[in-house]
């Protein structure tokens, strides 16, 4: 729940346009090419994430800026301590 918690979090924020997507198999909404190559600035929770990210859109992925907030997957929607980190750690790069 740490992306739609964090697509929740950062549409409140002017000036920021936010999407939200998944890269395993079962992901609610699977990672599309075409969000990647509208993306001005992509967020990953994980190392991993990142891996599987340029695995599966290296293309798109050309001058692009990829930040890996090490945040675990240990959230429910919208928990109070996830929307901080989020803050703390994404916010620098929105302002």
């Amino acid at each position: 729940m740490r992306s739609p918690t964090a697509e929740r979090v950062f549409t409140a924020w002017p000036g920021v346009e936010t999407d939200s997507a998944g890269l395993a198999p079962d992901a609610e909404t699977p990672l599309a090419a075409g969000q990647v190559e509208w993306a001005g600035l992509i967020f990953v929770m994980e190392k991993s994430h990142k891996a599987k990210l340029t695995r599966r859109f290296a293309r798109q992925l050309k001058g692009k800026r990829v930040i890996c907030l090490d945040i675990p997957d240990d959230y429910d929607f919208m928990d109070s301590h996830l929307v901080r980190l989020l803050e703390l750690k994404a916010g620098r790069f929105l302002r």
